[in-house]
């Protein structure tokens, strides 16, 4: 890995970081559904804005419906479950929770898609799911209703993404296909699509006491353009140059950032938990992820 890619990979990581941040800042202020609709709609503009600029061609090779059908699963609801949990978790709990990604990934593997359980891949799950529990018990925010409830969003978000993943590679070819950009284009387009009248009727039935401040919008604006939108350039871009395996890496640094950016900039507590949780699930995904060893006889027998 060349030096700038690991540059990208650390900006990368602070950037997903950063987003856990700014929607513990912008959703007890206006709410589930105004934080989720806003976050995809302004990565929207900002993924036309930068499709326009860098000149990429539309052509979504008669899988636009598909992108927006991926988006739901990838995009509106994972949006909408973390802008609830982040009404009552603290930005550090978010992003170590959203660090279960490949372990929840391998549920809905072996469940649903009739991928093989390994024991490496088990033993990860339980292990992953341990952090959680330790954690959610022993970390400094008192474990009640609403921590378990932000906790299970948490989680929920996960799921979705893993669905998202092996539907992704079920309904979209992306060998000589359909461009990655024009996936997250569409992806984005069909969670505001999907947002869009949950939003409305909200903001009708149960409009928010406030709509924020200066700072609320800015934190929105940090979270759709920067977070979202030019954070899917600069992944496309790792992976194009490092490959998708090593760009998973940036899942074990996404954690330590949201912890940091939550203890400097909202003075969220800090305990031995936030250490003990991290390790048992920065454990699990090594286990998941490190690739199998391969026997010599079934080397030759490839």
């Amino acid at each position: 890995m060349k030096p700038v890619d690991i540059v990208r990979l650390l900006v990368l990581a602070a950037i997903w970081g950063a987003s856990f941040l700014f929607m513990r800042i912008v959703a007890p202020v206006l709410g589930t559904m105004p934080t989720a609709f806003f976050r995809v709609s302004i990565a929207a503009v900002g993924l036309l804005l930068i499709l326009w600029v860098m000149r990429v061609k539309w052509d979504f090779r008669g899988k636009f419906k598909i992108c927006l059908m991926l988006g739901v699963i990838n995009s509106g609801l994972p949006a909408t479950l973390y802008s609830l949990a982040a009404q009552v978790l603290p930005a550090g709990y978010s992003s170590i929770f959203n660090a279960t990604t490949p372990l929840m990934g391998i549920l809905v593997g072996g469940l649903f898609f009739a991928e093989k359980f390994t024991l490496n891949k088990l033993a990860g799950v339980f292990l992953g799911l341990f952090g959680v529990a330790v954690l959610t018990r022993a970390g400094p925010v008192t474990f009640n209703a609403d921590l378990l409830m932000g906790a299970v969003a948490c989680l929920l978000a996960t799921t979705s993404y893993g669905f998202a993943g092996f539907l992704t590679r079920r309904w979209l070819d992306h060998q000589g296909g359909l461009d990655s950009r024009l996936s997250a284009m569409g992806s984005m387009l069909g969670a505001t699509l999907l947002l869009l009248p949950l939003f409305g009727y909200n903001a009708v039935a149960h409009p928010p006491a406030s709509w924020g401040g200066l700072s609320v919008w800015l934190s929105l604006l940090g979270l759709g353009l920067v977070c979202t939108a030019f954070a899917y350039i600069l992944y496309f871009r790792l992976m194009s140059s490092i490959g998708p395996l090593s760009s998973m890496t940036v899942t074990f640094m996404i954690p330590p950032f949201g912890v940091l950016w939550g203890a400097l900039f909202l003075d969220e507590p800090l305990s031995m938990a936030h250490v003990y949780g991290g390790v048992l699930i920065a454990i699990a995904l090594w286990l998941v992820l490190k690739p199998a060893v391969v026997k010599p006889a079934e080397a030759t027998a490839r």
